[in-house]
């Protein structure tokens, strides 16, 4: 019987600076990296599915931002998963500290866990194509791979 993949990429890179504003406008000029309110949105194609579009979200964060708590790291990872209830239920049996419940959107299911130095990690099961729409083939976005 095939084991259950846990984690199957990168979703997302978040990182703390003073002015994310001027960080931003810094990484458009200089590297063509195309921000939103949010930061870049990276497209690529599932491995397993190349048919299918994948993203990673790259986002600077205002430095006083809560979002990482009770992390001290100045940056969060957010992990790709295929299936985060079952996910959750497992990391539960081996004693992972979970911060908070499942929380739902359209694009997407989030969970938060600390990693055994405290770090906090984000846990992402993706819809995918609602990131289709968002950020679509035709514009000339240089941050969609």
């Amino acid at each position: 019987m095939n084991e259950k993949k846990r984690v199957t990429g990168i979703g997302g890179i978040f990182f703390k600076t003073k002015e994310p504003d001027k960080t931003k406008a810094w990484y458009s000029k200089h590297l063509g990296i195309a921000t939103d309110n949010y930061g870049a949105g990276f497209k690529s194609r599932q491995w397993d599915k190349p048919q299918d579009s994948q993203y990673l979200q790259w986002s600077p964060m205002q430095e006083d931002t809560k979002y990482f708590t009770p992390s001290k790291m100045p940056y969060m990872i957010n992990y790709r998963v295929d299936d985060i209830e079952w996910l959750v239920q497992e990391l539960r049996k081996e004693g992972v500290t979970i911060c908070d419940e499942i929380e739902s959107f359209d694009y997407g299911k989030f969970v938060h866990i600390l990693d055994p130095e405290g770090n906090k990690i984000e846990l992402w099961e993706p819809v995918d194509h609602v990131f289709d729409k968002y950020y679509n083939d035709s514009s000339d976005n240089s941050a969609n791979h």
